[in-house]
């Protein structure tokens, strides 16, 4: 079986851009889509010291939430299946679509799945809700939504210490654990982070609650690159995801990792960037999320 210490830190790749050069600009890429086939990315950093400790505990089964798309769902459930952890996954329903790509996924992986009301997920941090959902899984390890919490942050951290030196790093944000690692991690960089959702101001309060108190490293959002809010695309932002895989050998789904490199070139063009500023951009994975828009373009939600 598997051990976690088993998975091997990322690469780096640079990436010459005429646009770049034309600015002054390196640009670094931490390859975090290469730490697995399916567990990569910033899901893998944020379940690592999750599953750590469960082990640690002696338990045998992790439960976990998302919606029927989601990533962090995905990769948990090969998690499981590689690892040999019993998983529960909280799903956002009522109904659930078998046919949908990571629905299948965790089934195939051997995951239990439990669909509730939309009503009954909001509960899914409610301190109550938890407290019955343990006594239900009373020999489980609960894991939050997107896996943030403190042992997430860990993992976080870790990335940020393995990466080259730089003037920004960049990441593309979601529900911001990832952004609040890197912020409590980084040394000398100031962090940036493309928010993929539209009106996502709320986040910056959500984030300052999960960085540490001494923290006062230098951070920043931007919101102008959601391209119409989650899961929206525009078609400059396809043929820009196209052209980026096709002469840059970079993957890129336009949900997260896409926004956040078209933000980058936006904001090189824009003069945003000193000449002579080095860039390290995180590509936090996710790629099996084009499984799930060629899904949903089909007609399926």
């Amino acid at each position: 079986m598997l051990a976690i210490k088993d998975i091997k830190e990322s690469p780096i790749q640079i990436i010459n851009h005429p646009i770049l050069e034309k600015y002054g600009l390196t640009l670094q890429v931490k390859r975090d889509d290469l730490i697995h086939p399916v567990i990569q990315g910033n899901k893998w950093r944020k379940l690592k010291y999750n599953l750590l400790h469960l082990q640690k505990s002696g338990l045998e089964e992790l439960v976990t939430f998302g919606g029927a798309f989601s990533n962090h769902l995905y990769a948990t459930s090969m998690a499981c299946k590689l690892f040999g952890i019993a998983g529960h996954l909280i799903v956002r329903g009522p109904e659930l679509d078998y046919h949908n790509p990571t629905l299948k996924m965790a089934i195939a992986c051997g995951l239990t799945l439990h669909p509730v009301s939309r009503i009954e997920y909001r509960q899914r941090s409610s301190p109550d809700y938890l407290l019955r959902l343990q006594a239900k899984f009373e020999n489980a390890f609960i894991i939050p939504e997107g896996g943030s919490n403190h042992f997430a942050l860990q993992g976080i951290q870790e990335l940020a210490t393995s990466l080259p030196q730089s003037d920004y790093i960049m990441t593309a944000v979601g529900s911001g654990g990832t952004l609040a690692g890197l912020i409590a991690a980084s040394k000398s960089s100031q962090v940036l982070g493309v928010t993929v959702l539209k009106g996502a101001q709320y986040l910056e309060q959500e984030i300052k609650a999960l960085l540490p108190n001494d923290c006062f490293n230098t951070w920043g959002l931007l919101h102008d690159f959601h391209h119409g809010g989650y899961a929206k695309t525009t078609p400059e932002l396809l043929s820009f995801c196209a052209h980026m895989k096709e002469k840059y050998a970079l993957p890129l789904e336009p949900i997260y990792t896409g926004k956040l490199f078209f933000a980058i070139f936006s904001l090189a063009q824009q003069g945003y960037f000193d000449s002579g500023s080095v860039i390290t951009a995180i590509h936090t994975g996710g790629l099996q999320g084009l499984d799930g828009m060629r899904y949903m373009q089909q007609g399926h939600r």
